[in-house]
C-alpha cells in the first residue's frame, strides 16, 4: 500500500511538472520572421510577430520616450505601459521579441522577465539597429533577458539578436551566410544556446519556414501574405492537416474540430503585429505598424503610424480595460472555441469558422481587411509624394479603425 502511495505521489509530481512547463511554453510562445528588402515584394524590410501569451487582452498605447516617441503593443492590465511586446518609433525603428527559455540563466534565476521593459527602453532611445546593438553592449549583465529580439530600421537593416543576460549574437537578414534567402524565422528556441532543446516552438518553426520559402520563391513575401496567410495559418506541420479545405461532416451535430496548440494561429495567440520599414532614413514617417488585436482568425488588421501622435480610440482603453476591437475578438473566440471543459479550449470549431453567416468567418474578415489594405496603399502613395501633417495622419488611422469596428458589428450581428 505504501508503495502504491509513493508511486501515486511521484506520478502527481511528474504530471504537475509537465503541466507547469507546458503552460510556461504556451504562455510565452511566439512565431516571428525578419526579412530584408532583397526578399520582400516592396523592397523594404519586413517584420512579423504572432504573440502567444497567457494575457489574451491586448491594446495599443502611445508613448513619449526619452529621445523618440512610439506606439507599443501592451497587456490590457498594464495601466501605465511598463512593458512593450512590439512597437514602432518615430525614427522608423521597430522591435519585437519571442521568449527563448534556452537563453535563460538559471543559476541567477533569470527567465527573461525584463524582455518587455527592455524593448520599451530601446524604442525611446534607439533610432537604428546599430543603436540597439550599442544599447545591448552598454546594458550587458544589467537585465534579466532571454529573447530573440527582432529589429528593423529606416536604413533598411533587419536583424535578430539572440539575447541572454550575459551575451547576445546578431543575425543579419542581409548576411547570405546566415540568411541565404534574405529572411530569418524564429519561434522559441535559439541557435546560440548551449542546449536549444530547452526552447520550444519547433513545429511552428518548421511550418513557418515552409511558408516563408514558398512565399519568397513565388515573389509574395509581403504584408498581405503575412497577415492573410502566415498569421492565420491553421495547418499542423506534423499532421499535414488542412482544415480549411478538407470536407466538413454532413452531420451538423458532429462538427469538425482541430487542436490549435501547435499551429501558427493558436488558441493562445493574443495579437499579431507586422512592420513594414520606411523607404529611406529621410522618410521614417512612412514606416507602418499593422496590428491585429486578437487571435488572427477573429480580427482585422489595422495600420498605425507614430507620427500621428496617438492611437485610434477602438485600439486603446483607460486603466486595465481592454480595447473595443480586442473585446470583440474575444467574443468571436468564444464562439469558435465553444467548449470550455478541460483542454477543450484548445479546440477550434472549424465548421463554425467556415460556415458562419453562410460564407464563413474568414471571408468576412478578408473582405474588410482588403478594403483597409487598399485604402492604406492609396494613402501611402500620396504621403510618399508629399509628407503629411501629423493631425491628418491621425484622422486617417482613426477613420480606418472606426470603419473596421462599424463593419465588424454589421458582419457579425449575433456576436455579442
Amino acid at each position: 500500500m505504501k508503495s502504491i502511495k509513493r508511486w501515486s505521489a511521484l506520478i502527481s509530481v511528474l504530471v504537475a511538472f509537465i503541466l507547469f512547463f507546458n503552460s510556461k511554453e504556451n504562455s510565452r510562445a511566439c512565431t516571428l520572421i525578419v526579412a530584408s528588402g532583397r526578399a520582400t515584394v516592396s523592397g523594404r524590410p519586413l517584420m512579423w510577430k504572432n504573440r502567444d501569451t497567457s494575457q489574451l487582452l491586448n491594446k495599443l498605447m502611445y508613448f513619449k520616450g526619452e529621445k523618440h516617441n512610439f506606439i507599443g503593443l501592451i497587456d490590457a492590465d498594464d495601466e501605465t505601459g511598463k512593458e512593450i511586446w512590439a512597437g514602432l518609433n518615430d525614427r522608423g525603428l521597430a522591435i519585437m521579441n519571442s521568449q527563448a527559455d534556452d537563453l535563460a540563466v538559471r543559476e541567477k534565476k533569470y527567465d527573461g522577465a525584463g524582455n518587455g521593459a527592455f524593448m520599451k527602453l530601446a524604442l525611446g532611445l534607439c533610432a537604428t539597429v546599430d543603436d540597439f546593438e550599442k544599447l545591448l553592449q552598454r546594458e550587458k549583465g544589467k537585465w534579466d533577458l532571454a529573447a530573440n529580439f527582432g529589429v528593423i530600421d529606416a536604413g533598411g537593416k533587419a536583424c535578430f539578436f539572440e539575447t541572454s543576460s550575459e551575451y547576445y549574437v546578431r543575425f543579419d537578414a542581409d548576411d547570405k551566410r546566415v540568411a541565404p534567402f534574405g529572411y530569418l524565422v524564429r519561434t522559441n528556441f535559439s541557435y546560440t544556446s548551449p542546449d536549444y532543446l530547452l526552447g520550444g516552438g519547433f513545429i511552428r518553426f518548421e511550418r513557418m519556414s515552409h511558408l516563408a520559402e514558398t512565399a519568397m520563391t513565388s515573389g509574395r513575401l509581403s504584408v498581405r501574405f503575412i497577415l492573410q496567410e502566415a498569421a492565420r495559418d491553421l495547418n499542423h506541420e506534423k499532421l499535414h492537416s488542412f482544415p480549411l479545405s478538407r470536407p466538413l461532416p454532413d452531420d451538423p451535430s458532429r462538427p469538425l474540430y482541430i487542436n490549435t496548440n501547435d499551429t501558427i494561429n493558436r488558441n493562445s495567440t493574443a495579437s499579431a503585429v507586422v512592420f513594414e520599414g520606411a523607404p529611406s532614413p529621410e522618410r521614417p514617417d512612412l514606416a507602418t505598424m499593422w496590428v491585429i488585436l486578437g487571435q488572427p482568425v477573429t480580427m482585422v488588421a489595422l495600420p498605425v503610424w507614430p507620427v500621428s501622435g496617438q492611437v485610434p480610440g477602438v485600439t486603446s482603453a483607460p486603466g486595465s480595460q481592454t480595447c473595443p476591437l480586442n473585446a470583440f475578438s474575444r467574443k468571436l473566440v468564444q464562439y469558435l472555441y465553444p467548449d470550455r471543459r478541460g483542454r477543450m479550449p484548445q479546440y477550434l470549431n472549424v465548421s463554425r469558422l467556415r460556415t458562419y453567416g453562410g460564407e464563413g468567418v474568414l471571408p468576412k474578415l478578408m473582405r474588410l481587411e482588403n478594403q483597409v489594405l487598399e485604402k492604406c496603399a492609396a494613402r501611402l502613395r500620396l504621403w510618399e509624394a508629399r509628407k503629411e501633417a501629423p493631425g491628418r495622419v491621425a484622422a486617417f488611422q482613426e477613420a480606418l479603425a472606426d470603419f473596421v469596428m462599424r463593419n465588424l458589428i454589421l458582419e457579425f450581428p449575433d456576436i455579442r
